[in-house]
C-alpha cells in the first residue's frame, strides 16, 4: 500500500479534496470572468458563470475524473450550499424593510405568491411537468433566481438535471429582463416614478445582479429602490422554504414510520438568525464584506458542483416545456407584476 493510500485511509476527509479543488478552480474562473465589465454588465453573476463552466467541464473532462472527485463535488453541492445560504443573511438587515415601506412588502408578497402558485398550476396541468421541476422554476422566478433554486433543491430533494433546467430559465429570462425593463421605462413614465419603477423591477426581475444592471441603466434612484425591493424579496426565502417543506411533507405518501417528521430546512432558520444579527450592526464593515465574499465563493462552488454533475443529455430530455413555463412566468412578472405594483401604490398612496 502506497504512502498516499495509507494517508487517505487514515484521514477519510482527504477524499473530499480533489472534488473541492476542482469546484474551487471553476469558481475562480467564474469570479475572474465576472470582473469583465462586458460580462458583468449583462447580469452574469459568479453563480451563473460557475454553473455554466461546470457544465462544460462536466460534459467534457469530468467523466474521466468523477471517481476521485465525486465525494468532494457532492459535499460542495450539499453542505457548502447550505452554509452559503446562511451567510447570505449578512447581506441584509431588517431596516431595509422600512426603506421600501409597507407597500413594498405587500407588492413582494403578492408577486411572490402569485408567481409560485402560477408555476405550480401551469407547470403540472398545462405543461405536464412534475412537481419538483415546477417548484424549482417557480422558486427561481418568484424569489431570487439561482440562489432560490439551489436553496429549494434540498427541501424538495430534486435531481441535478431538474435544478439545472430551473437555473437555465433564470439565466435566459433574467438576462432578457435587463434589456426589456430599461426599454419600457420611457413608455411608462406616466404610470411610474423612478422609485416606483425600481420597486417594480426589484419585485419581478430574477437575479440580484440582473436587478442591479437593469436599475443602473435607468437612474440611481431607480437602482437603489430596485435593490432594496429585491433584498426584501430575498428575505422571504426562509419563510418560503419553511412553508414549502410543510407542503412537501403533506404531499408525501403516508408511512408506518412513527419517527417520520417534518423536514425543517435548518439553513433557512440560520439565514433568518444571521439577518437578525446583522440588523444590529455589531460587526465592522470590513468583516461583513469579507463574509459576503466568502458567501459568494461558497455559493459559486456549489453552483460549479451542480454543473459538474449535470449532463447535457438530461437537459435535452427535459424538452421545451420547462422553458415554456419560464416564458409564461416571465410575461406574468412583467404584466401581472406591473399591475400589482400599480394597484398597491394607488391604494396605499
Amino acid at each position: 500500500m502506497t504512502e498516499i493510500t495509507l494517508h487517505t485511509a487514515r484521514h477519510p476527509a482527504w477524499r473530499f479534496a480533489p472534488g473541492l479543488l476542482l469546484s474551487m478552480l471553476i469558481t475562480g474562473a467564474a469570479l475572474w470572468l465576472g470582473n469583465f465589465p462586458s460580462i458583468a454588465g449583462i447580469g452574469f453573476s459568479a453563480l451563473t458563470l460557475a454553473i455554466l463552466i461546470g457544465m462544460v467541464v462536466g460534459n467534457t473532462v469530468y467523466p474521466r475524473l468523477h471517481r476521485s472527485c465525486d465525494s468532494g463535488v457532492l459535499f460542495a453541492k450539499q453542505h457548502l450550499l447550505r452554509l452559503g445560504i446562511i451567510l447570505y443573511g449578512f447581506r441584509l438587515t431588517f431596516s431595509q424593510i422600512a426603506e421600501v415601506g409597507v407597500s413594498g412588502i405587500v407588492i413582494d408578497v403578492l408577486t411572490l405568491s402569485g408567481t409560485f402558485l402560477l408555476a405550480c398550476v401551469l407547470g403540472q396541468r398545462l405543461f405536464g411537468l412534475d412537481k419538483k421541476t415546477s417548484w424549482l422554476i417557480g422558486a427561481g422566478s418568484s424569489i431570487c433566481g439561482a440562489a432560490a433554486v439551489l436553496a429549494t433543491e434540498p427541501v424538495v430533494k430534486a435531481e441535478s438535471s431538474k435544478v439545472t433546467v430551473a437555473v437555465a430559465t433564470v439565466v435566459i429570462f433574467g438576462t432578457l429582463a435587463i434589456f426589456i425593463y430599461p426599454a419600457l421605462y420611457p413608455l411608462l413614465t406616466h404610470w411610474f416614478s423612478p422609485e416606483t419603477y425600481g420597486i417594480w423591477m426589484g419585485s419581478t426581475v430574477h437575479e440580484v445582479a440582473q436587478v442591479v444592471a437593469a436599475g443602473h441603466a435607468i437612474s440611481p434612484e431607480t437602482e437603489n429602490a430596485a435593490v432594496i425591493a429585491k433584498m426584501l424579496r430575498v428575505m422571504m426565502l426562509a419563510p418560503f422554504l419553511l412553508l414549502l417543506a410543510a407542503r412537501v411533507k403533506q404531499l408525501s405518501p403516508d408511512t408506518d414510520d412513527a419517527k417520520s417528521k417534518l423536514t425543517i430546512p435548518w439553513f433557512a432558520l440560520g439565514f433568518i438568525a444571521v439577518a437578525c444579527f446583522n440588523s444590529f450592526h455589531l460587526l465592522p464593515s470590513a468583516l461583513i464584506q469579507a463574509l459576503n465574499t466568502l458567501d459568494t465563493l461558497l455559493l459559486a462552488m456549489a453552483m460549479a458542483a451542480l454543473g459538474l454533475t449535470t449532463h447535457i443529455s438530461a437537459l435535452k430530455n427535459a424538452g421545451a416545456k420547462p422553458l415554456a413555463l419560464g416564458l409564461v412566468l416571465f410575461i406574468w412578472l412583467i404584466v401581472g407584476g406591473g399591475a400589482i405594483n400599480l394597484v398597491v401604490h394607488h391604494l396605499m398612496a
